[in-house]
């Protein structure tokens, strides 16, 4: 008991105590909160007699859910207790209930590339044009739909007059029908399904009402609409919730985060303590200072202020590069000086962006300095070819009646099946609605090709697959030298080969572990977990390398030392975001973020000038810095000059689509001169449905302007490139018509 109570603040001594009723933990950034959860748990178990198997504990990463445990575990033996992610969770439920919806309960989880797949699929069956409809739109809109809880027959009957949308419909039903006929689920079908069943189920509901007597869910900022829905249901009977969060942390609007859920809890559960956490023990008061600064200039917070007793630290020091190879280089002589006078480690520092594509400059010049880093974020190591194939043969031994996957594999090594054959099979399985497998398996039956013996060898070679899973390592090794596909591999005799059989070593390995580790270790929850690994799963703490990362992937991190980078208005914020109130507080939010994730020491840069794409821009400082006063940054830094005119990149660092291997840099003199040119230009010539044409991009149409300061945001829709956004003053561009 003392060691559960030992430590905490005021606050948190309350949160962890009170135990009875609904319960809003406003929690700041760096405050304590994966303590006090974790706290709360054992003081519930210990003090107040609740059984583990009582409690569900929901987090948004595995990797927080195992924190979690270990934590726990080190304060109470807590056996049988739920903790996991909303989809972790849910899956468990759905592999006992699932059934009374019509799925057997060995059903696969397409991650977003199978998804993908299906909706390409769709899209071929129904004839629309990959112009019109692109399938990350069409998945985009799917997710988004899901999220409200609007099944395909809804969104039909929303849609029924609007062109665009009643496409997105038909796709939408064929789309659910496919993954169904697959046994298959998507993301959003965990949750969802999981919420039809106790909604249809009243006994079933009240089954795990009573299991879980108490209740609580970290991130609660983050919840959509039928995550929220969910836990509601889960708490109707005993009321005893707890959730956790930040509004000032919540920047998942894109992913359908809805805020309101955290704000209007109290009205969802009347009666509801609330109970503040404000003590910040991660930053030092300078950096904390800043974040407060920037924040309050968004209207609706639930009122609090971070404070620490940390040490006062160094101000934030703020950097104005020439262009993004001078921000970068700014930023390695920093990390070279921290390491030398302060003795941190590459892993302690971090470079936060607003996009991907901003990673490139620092590539280049930690390649060229040999600085070790990670992209995290990047091509994960489940999303490469060889990886995929692997699963997928694993994925078609656990269920044949996965079409994505026996897609993927069918031909993979060659086997002289060629696209017109498939295509006849897919025509058979369509019109019989039955799987690629059955169609394959009795192939005589149904069409008569020079393939129907290899296909008939496949098939029997699936089968015999299935026959041996007695251990998973086992199987991958006789379906790697079985199906040829190693052997296709050893046979190609290149670096590249080989760093594919590298990487099925590693997976190998990974599998060895899983069958040692897990008690349940089964193919198919072998597939379950894989399916569940989250982006942030994959950070690795041991890694002694500079990581960089975007604001987003952050989320939930520390460093001693962060970078953010391109602090530019257009960037962060985003265009598309200035103009709309709600949108600049998110991305203000995604600024206060990225600031409380820095320990000791914070550093932010923005240049004159950046090219992406082949399109130079020239952007303002962020309007998040220029918000606050002065005194709360360190200026001294923005007065040096760390200009380069050009470096020439070692061959072996050379990137491959980059046309030449020296990059030029704009001295302060050639950007002024720039500058001073383009003042001559007309403003009023540029106006919505005027034909331009520009050097790079070609001929397009202005489809919107927008005031900035002196000059115009221009958006124009280019006929081979699409919609850019351009800078009229700096756009060079000829007037049409």
């Amino acid at each position: 008991m003392q060691a559960i109570l030992e430590g905490l603040n005021e606050e948190q001594l309350e949160a962890v105590t009170y135990t009875d009723g609904p319960l809003l933990v406003i929690a700041g950034a760096g405050s304590g909160k994966t303590r006090v959860l974790t706290n709360r748990i054992a003081y519930l178990i210990a003090e107040h007699g609740v059984k583990p198997w009582n409690i569900l504990a929901i987090t948004f990463t595995n990797k927080a859910a195992k924190e979690m445990k270990e934590r726990i575990e080190k304060l109470i033996d807590a056996k049988d207790m739920w903790v996991g992610t909303f989809h972790a969770m849910c899956v468990r439920i759905l592999r006992r209930e699932i059934e009374k919806l019509g799925y057997d309960k060995n059903f696969l989880i397409f991650d977003t590339s199978d998804a993908k797949s299906v909706v390409k699929q769709c899209m071929k069956e129904l004839n629309l044009s990959d112009k019109l409809y692109s399938d990350k739109f069409l998945l985009a809109e799917i997710s988004r739909a899901k999220n409200d809880m609007i099944d395909e027959v809804a969104y039909a009957n929303m849609y029924e007059n609007d062109f665009k949308l009643s496409n997105v419909a038909k796709v939408y039903s064929l789309y659910q029908g496919k993954l169904k006929k697959d046994n298959a689920l998507d993301f959003d079908d965990i949750i969802n399904l999981t919420v039809r069943i106790f909604k249809e189920n009243a006994d079933t509901l009240a089954y795990y009402q009573d299991k879980f007597k108490y209740i609580l869910v970290d991130e609660y900022q983050d919840t959509n609409k039928v995550q929220d829905v969910l836990v509601s249901l889960l708490a109707q009977k005993h009321h005893n919730i707890c959730v956790v969060g930040d509004d000032q942390q919540s920047i998942y609007k894109f992913r359908g985060a809805d805020i309101a859920n955290i704000l209007n809890f109290e009205k969802a559960f009347p009666n509801t303590k609330i109970i503040k956490l404000e003590q910040n023990y991660r930053s030092t008061k300078k950096i904390l200072a800043l974040a407060n600064e920037v924040i309050k200039h968004n209207m609706g917070n639930v009122k609090k202020n971070l404070w620490t007793q940390n040490d006062d630290g160094e101000k934030p020091k703020f950097f104005k590069a020439q262009n993004e190879y001078d921000e970068a280089n700014y930023v390695l002589e920093q990390i070279n000086h921290l390491k030398r006078e302060e003795y941190y480690n590459y892993s302690d520092f971090t470079i936060l962006y607003r996009t991907n594509a901003q990673s490139h400059a620092f590539e280049t010049v930690f390649m060229r300095e040999g600085i070790p880093y990670k992209v995290v974020g990047g091509q994960k190591f489940y999303e490469r070819k060889e990886i995929k194939d692997v699963i997928a043969y694993l994925r078609v031994v656990a269920n044949p009646n996965d079409d994505v996957s026996l897609r993927r594999i069918i031909n993979e090594p060659k086997r002289g099946i060629g696209k017109t054959t498939l295509e006849q099979v897919e025509m058979v399985a369509t019109q019989n609605n039955i799987s690629l497998f059955a169609v394959i398996k009795d192939i005589d039956k149904y069409i008569a090709t020079r393939a129907n013996a290899t296909l008939k060898d496949f098939a029997n070679f699936i089968e015999n697959m299935q026959k041996d899973t007695a251990s998973i390592e086992n199987l991958t090794n006789k379906i790697l030298q079985e199906s040829g596909y190693m052997a296709m591999l050893e046979m190609e005799n290149t670096t590249e080969a080989e760093g594919r059989i590298e990487n099925i070593g590693v997976l190998l390995n990974e599998i060895h572990e899983f069958e040692q580790e897990e008690a349940e270790n089964t193919l198919n929850h072998y597939l379950e977990n894989l399916a569940l690994v989250t982006d942030l799963d994959s950070v690795e703490d041991d890694q002694n390398s500079v990581l960089l990362m975007t604001f987003h992937t952050a989320k939930g991190l520390e460093f001693p030392v962060v970078f953010m980078v391109g602090m530019e208005d257009g960037l962060f914020p985003s265009y598309r975001s200035i103009g709309e109130e709600s949108e600049l507080e998110e991305e203000r939010r995604l600024c206060y973020v990225g600031i409380t994730r820095a320990k000791q020491h914070l550093f932010l840069t923005c240049a004159n000038s950046r090219t992406s794409f082949g399109s130079t821009t020239y952007n303002m400082v962020s309007r998040f810095l220029t918000e606050i006063p002065e005194s709360f940054l360190d200026g001294e830094v923005a007065k040096k000059s760390y200009s380069f005119e050009t470096y020439e990149l070692p061959e072996e660092t050379k990137i491959s689509y980059t046309p030449k291997a020296t990059f030029q840099f704009r001295t302060a003199e050639s950007f002024l001169q720039q500058v001073q040119a383009s003042d001559d230009v007309d403003l009023s010539q540029f106006k919505i449905g005027t034909s331009v044409e520009h050097k790079k991009f070609g001929a397009g149409i202005i489809t919107k302007t927008e005031p900035e300061d002196d000059d115009l945001i221009l958006e124009i829709q280019f006929e081979k490139v699409g919609m850019k956004r351009l800078m009229a003053k700096y756009s060079n561009m000829k007037i049409l018509n």
